[in-house]
């Protein structure tokens, strides 16, 4: 058999393709890949993916802290957060019904005149000045930080007996309860009169978010949470239409 440089250069090539699918083979299906250059070990692959979920779920986190701290802020300023503002009725004016009241009933006039009555003495209410609003003491103790805006301490600290329980000034609504990295377990009542009562550094939360809650009724245990505190106290605060409040001119603690 004669040989011709087109035979040869035919062979070889044939051999040289073979030998480098031979040699991909090798490399993709054993664990000579992980030595290439570049190229990611598995438990790599796997540490970047748990890594990527992380960051994924740090991010949620923040912007849920971040609506909270913006729900906060809108109700202390007294304005109504976004998630609870109104959604504009699809219903057309003309589409409702309305139902003629009957007069000659006595049983109507009279409850007429008694929702009449209540709903004056709910505006009346509204209309108390905080001097005439009798607060409940949340604990017995000794101040040792009074109210001092200019130092931005927004409330006053008291120091009381270890796992004293918090109680609520007021008669109102949970519209916090959670943790801060700075105030620890902290928790928020909307009372009526448009003010926030705020209790922090607590050790342990008796309430969660919409829980409604009594005047005297115990919300909380005091502790020695967050990054702001040096030892176990009440951080409490009292706003009223988006301004803080000297809890000592309206609580004889």
């Amino acid at each position: 058999m004669k040989l011709t440089r087109l035979k040869v250069f035919t062979v070889t090539s044939l051999l040289s393709a073979v030998i480098v699918i031979l040699v991909i083979l090798l490399i993709a299906t054993t664990g000579l890949r992980e030595y290439i250059p570049g190229y990611p070990k598995a438990e790599y692959r796997q540490l970047l993916v748990q890594t990527a979920l992380k960051i994924d779920s740090l991010e949620n986190e923040l912007y849920k802290r971040d609506q909270f701290f913006y729900g906060i802020q809108a109700i202390i300023s007294g304005e109504v957060p976004e998630d609870n503002l109104m959604v504009e009725s699809s219903v057309e004016p003309s589409t409702i019904e309305f139902t003629e009241f009957n007069h000659d009933s006595v049983f109507q006039d009279k409850l007429l005149a008694e929702q009449t009555s209540l709903s004056m003495g709910s505006s009346g209410n509204r209309r108390l000045s905080l001097s005439q609003i009798h607060f409940f003491v949340p604990v017995k103790g000794v101040i040792t930080n009074r109210f001092n805006p200019a130092a931005d301490h927004f409330g006053v600290d008291l120091v009381s007996e270890p796992n004293a329980r918090i109680s609520s000034v007021m008669d109102g609504t949970v519209i916090f309860a959670g943790w801060t990295v700075e105030t620890g377990y902290v928790i928020y009542i909307q009372h009526d009169t448009d003010l926030v009562s705020a209790y922090k550094h607590n050790s342990q939360l008796l309430k969660s978010k919409g829980d409604r809650v009594q005047a005297g009724e115990a919300v909380a245990i005091i502790g020695n949470t967050g990054t702001l505190t040096t030892g176990p106290h009440l951080h409490f605060e009292l706003w009223h239409n988006g301004s803080p409040l000297d809890p000592e001119q309206y609580i004889d603690f």
